[in-house]
């Protein structure tokens, strides 16, 4: 597997990662804890070495699996988790980035983890009652203690991200970013991370499973699939939405690759310093996955998938306007 420095941080990871929530969480099935711990571990005997967690995933069972499966090969994995809810009962329960709270999710998750430091420890999402300041000095504070080594975010907005530069270097942001969802490209999330030199980790790389094409307005979703609240998931929008998987599919015959190999190589093409993280309960789509690292788009290729994306209008928004409102802050 070839391998990506995030930015300038020196922190260097596999050029696909594994992003472990749909283990146990979110997508209405999950696996028994054997066989997910026997996912994760082949993702390593392929070549993985950036695995992504959270402690709202499950809550908190995630990253037992992680850490449990990742055991034996500690010092030679990236593990990313994060903070920035409440959980009470189970659920979360509103955003909490309060110093003394990172400073009590960090212990807790370096206990599920069995670990003694976190590699990257991400802000789940932007709390508007705490100052970014507040939040980038408490990691600071965590990196200075020897408990966390980089410093991340998911789903802020620029002048939130130079804030947070500014008092503790970020190593990674974390956005949702795909051929159907482009947000990093227009609202200046890509420009800033190449001015200031962090890295870039894609979550939602295919789609939330959409473009793979494996998907239909026929498939059926469980009562627990968060993709049942999603505008893009009713059937009209993966009516009209089959379009840009139809050009994956087109591409990926001219290539002898899979859309979701081609939607992969895309996003590695973007920048030297973006690093998907795609995930599965299936082996077959991990070794399709990763196996996008090896697939060559070439300049005319990728001005052939510019032109033909650009004349296809992807119908619905990712998340309901409650969950839009919480990005980009």
């Amino acid at each position: 597997m070839k391998t990506r420095v995030l930015g300038n941080s020196g922190l260097t990871v596999s050029a696909i990662g594994f992003g472990c929530m749909g283990l146990n969480f979110s997508y209405g099935h999950a696996l028994d804890r054997a066989d997910s711990i026997d996912l994760v571990r082949a993702a390593f005997e392929r070549g993985v070495t950036f695995f992504d967690t959270a402690e709202v995933y499950g809550p908190y069972a995630n990253e037992e699996i992680v850490g449990e499966a990742l055991r034996p090969f500690r010092d030679q994995v990236v593990i990313a988790t994060k903070f920035g809810f409440d959980i009470v009962d189970g659920r979360m329960a509103g955003f909490n980035s309060r110093p003394e709270h990172i400073r009590a999710v960090a212990e807790a998750s370096l206990g599920r983890l069995g670990v003694e430091v976190i590699d990257l420890f991400y802000q789940h999402r932007v709390d508007p009652d705490v100052p970014i300041e507040d939040v980038a000095g408490a990691v600071r504070d965590l990196i200075a203690q020897g408990k966390v080594r980089h410093f991340g975010l998911s789903e802020p907005g620029v002048q939130t991200v130079r804030r947070a530069h500014a008092v503790q270097p970020v190593t990674a942001l974390q956005n949702e970013y795909s051929l159907w969802t482009r947000g990093p490209e227009t609202n200046g999330v890509l420009e800033v991370c190449e001015e200031l030199g962090i890295g870039f980790v894609p979550y939602s790389p295919l789609g939330k499973g959409f473009l793979t094409g494996a998907m239909t307005r026929d498939t059926p979703l469980g009562d627990g699939d968060f993709r049942r609240i999603l505008p893009r998931f009713t059937p009209e929008a993966m009516d009209r939405n089959q379009a840009l998987v139809d050009l994956l599919r087109r591409i990926g015959a001219e290539k002898g690759a899979t859309p979701a190999q081609i939607a992969l190589a895309w996003l590695l093409s973007r920048r030297p310093w973006i690093v998907p993280i795609p995930g599965t309960t299936r082996l077959d789509r991990l070794e399709e996955n990763l196996g996008s690292a090896d697939v060559v788009l070439t300049p005319a290729d990728l001005a052939g998938i510019e032109r033909a994306a650009a004349e296809i209008y992807v119908e619905g928004e990712r998340y309901p306007a409650q969950l839009l409102a919480t990005t980009g802050r």
